[in-house]
């Protein structure tokens, strides 16, 4: 699969730390940049508390589905939690059956149409900060998706780092 030249997208996502009111401004032109440069039909931002055991939703594509609020629990036994929050590298869900082992609302994204995800993990410091969340149609992402994904999540630290864990 061909995709266009991140560059401008990469480009917007660094103008866009002068604007105000952050994080609120940045997330949302990560959203808009990373749809562009790779693609995504849901997209969220989850910032990690590491010593709470719990993740929270700071930005989504879907607010009416997938609102920001709240906190989730960490299942810091599942391989997912391991790969993605621990070790900080990338994910891919190519299918239904990879989104039902990672996801325990697998049902809800299936309904809404969503067959692939890709997790990203915003590192900073030597721990994950969070991760931006991309899901869309069945076979969506590839490896070389994670590479350019990987490089917009790192543009989410800043976001991530102004966003309260407690």
């Amino acid at each position: 699969m061909i995709r266009p030249d991140p560059l401008p997208a990469l480009r917007r996502v660094a103008a866009s730390f002068a604007q105000s009111p952050q994080p609120l401004h940045a997330l949302a032109t990560l959203e808009s940049a990373i749809g562009d440069a790779i693609g995504h039909r849901l997209f969220t931002v989850m910032r990690h508390d590491a010593a709470g055991g719990r993740n929270r939703r700071v930005h989504s594509s879907d607010p009416a589905s997938y609102p920001v609020s709240g906190f989730k629990p960490v299942m810091w036994e599942h391989p997912w939690t391991q790969r993605v929050l621990v070790a900080g590298e990338p994910w891919i869900g190519r299918d239904e059956a990879d989104i039902a082992w990672a996801y325990p609302d697998h049902e809800k994204i299936a309904a809404m149409g969503l067959r692939s995800a890709m997790n990203l993990p915003v590192r900073w410091n030597g721990a994950t900060l969070g991760t931006v969340n991309l899901l869309h149609d069945a076979g969506h992402f590839t490896e070389a998706d994670t590479a350019l994904g990987i490089v917009f999540a790192a543009l989410a630290v800043p976001a991530l780092l102004a966003v309260d864990v407690t």
